[in-house]
């Protein structure tokens, strides 16, 4: 059995075991020192969101059996996407891929803020009115299975190893759930994390009410691409506990809490003027709190 082999007959497990330990890490460093005091009933929402997980991985199963490592196969027996045609070390392939890897998924969420369409599906995310590790795996199915087709599309130019695609995968899914933490550190350490990878102090500005704050920070994994390409934003403008988290048109708990509010997000009411540039601040909360 050579490594893809060993790593696909492996692969769900290995993802299984990086998902509960990783949310288990999270909740009790929450519990332990908790950033932000929630707003919503955490059982309530912590049900929903994580019934959304379940959702999305029953509907991934059906529609893509093999999921992204699959289609790495797939490229890698074809011989489809650019490391298949170079000889380059097979380490540095496999770092070289994941980075980039990375900046595709960074590409991804600045163009699901950008089109109008993909904003609708990408709301979900968005509409939680709290922000903890459980909001880093609320995503709408629409936009799961779209996200999918794009990490296909980048597997076949790319050709990554197996291994890389599901070292991506898990770190990918692993910082989702620790920038979204709920959870206070002190400012030497995040400042450092910063340097190089997302943190949730970092991560929850993007996810403010405030659309030139949404419009900030939309790296995952590494948080190179948001200051390489000037959409890294320090702090919020009301400090993080002064700031409002979730979308000003869902502020009800049906839509933003229930499950079956959730999944209608995308089909409710009109985007026509959302801009990935806008820069309208109010005024009188020009005030900054550190």
């Amino acid at each position: 059995m050579n490594l893809s082999e060993l790593v696909m007959s492996h692969e769900i497990v290995i993802r299984l075991g990086f998902f509960f330990g990783v949310l288990a890490i999270m909740y009790l460093w929450e519990l332990m020192a908790p950033r932000r005091v929630l707003t919503v009933s955490k059982v309530h929402r912590w049900i929903n969101n994580i019934g959304i997980v379940f959702l999305n991985s029953f509907l991934l199963r059906i529609i893509f059996p093999a999921a992204a490592a699959g289609m790495a196969v797939f490229a890698q027996r074809h011989g489809w996407g650019l490391f298949n045609y170079v000889q380059i070390p097979y380490t540095i392939v496999v770092v070289v891929s994941v980075v980039i890897m990375d900046f595709a998924i960074y590409l991804q969420h600045v163009m699901f803020h950008a089109l109008p369409v993909f904003w609708r599906m990408h709301r979900m995310h968005h509409a939680d009115l709290d922000f903890d590790v459980t909001t880093g795996v609320r995503f709408h199915p629409l936009e799961i299975i779209l996200s999918m087709l794009i990490k296909f599309a980048v597997i076949a130019v790319l050709g990554p190893p197996v291994l890389a695609v599901v070292v991506f995968e898990v770190v990918l899914n692993a910082t989702s759930m620790f920038n979204h933490g709920n959870v206070r550190m002190l400012r030497v350490v995040d400042y450092a994390l910063r340097c190089f990878m997302v943190t949730p102090d970092m991560h929850r500005v993007h996810h403010s009410m405030e659309d030139h704050e949404t419009n900030s920070n939309f790296g995952f994994n590494l948080s190179w691409w948001d200051r390489l390409l000037g959409t890294y934003r320090d702090q919020p403008r009301m400090g993080h506990e002064g700031l409002t988290i979730g979308i000003r048109d869902f502020r009800d708990t049906n839509h933003c809490v229930n499950l079956s509010g959730m999944l209608a997000i995308p089909f409710i009411g009109k985007i026509t003027d959302y801009s990935i540039s806008q820069k309208k601040w109010n005024k009188s909360n020009e005030s900054r709190v550190g």
